[in-house]
């Protein structure tokens, strides 16, 4: 499997050859499982996304998690307030949940510490450890799991790299080897979970959408959270 960086698409999305057809004004109250597209301006440019509404974040009623179609990440987006976001419309199509054939007696992905190999350009199969921390609301298929080499909230259906011997989960005894970056030599080894739970982690640009989402999650997973942003006043929210 290859981790993407560009605009490669993901299986379970819908084509952008599609025909597309827009609703009327979107609901914030009614945006769960429902496909979206808007623009996205930064930096003097102007995008265009299409993605799918997975959640909206109950600590912050504003942030909307979705996922776009040819990014593995999923992304914190307060819809109706970033001033970036413009043109907001829902779709008419339906989300596409392709089923996944579940090996048998495979075993619970959630909770684990795995391993889980990604195809390079060069065809040589890179490693990334990592752990699933739940299934994906609406595209239940699919799994939401983070890394140690890029700690941000990725979005798989692993089952399938499962069955190609792409992704195995660790043994307590590989995963006492899973330890921070700065770990020093000699210090006493801890569980991934552990280390996710104890960490002091820093997020930049946490005032608002993606680097909030992440401060949110990190602190879910008890990590003691230090943010920073530009804005002062919008950082007391958080």
């Amino acid at each position: 499997m290859s981790k993407k960086r560009g605009r490669k698409r993901s299986s379970g999305e819908l084509s952008e050859s599609s025909g597309l057809s827009l609703s009327s004004t979107p609901d914030p109250n009614n945006l769960l499982g429902l496909r979206i597209e808007h623009n996205w301006r930064e930096k003097g440019n102007l995008t265009k996304w299409k993605g799918t509404v997975l959640e909206r974040l109950t600590v912050n009623t504003s942030l909307y998690m979705v996922k776009y179609d040819g990014f593995d990440c999923v992304y914190g987006i307060e819809l109706f307030k970033d001033e970036r976001v413009s043109n907001l419309q829902v779709l008419t199509e339906k989300v596409v949940n392709n089923k996944i054939k579940v090996p048998h007696d495979a075993p619970e992905l959630v909770g684990k510490a795995v391993e889980h190999l990604f195809e390079k350009e060069d065809g040589e199969k890179n490693e990334w450890r990592g752990m699933v921390l739940s299934r994906a609301p609406i595209m239940t298929n699919w799994y939401y799991i983070t890394y140690e080499k890029d700690p941000v909230l990725y979005m798989y259906q692993l089952w399938d790299d499962y069955k190609d011997g792409d992704l195995r989960i660790l043994p307590e005894a590989e995963n006492k080897h899973l330890l921070p970056a700065d770990r020093k030599p000699g210090e006493e080894t801890e569980s991934l979970v552990e280390s996710v739970r104890c960490a002091r982690v820093l997020v930049t640009g946490a005032s608002t959408g993606i680097g909030e989402q992440v401060a949110y999650h990190y602190a879910k997973m008890g990590a003691q959270i230090v943010i920073t942003a530009r804005r002062e006043y919008a950082l007391q929210k958080v």
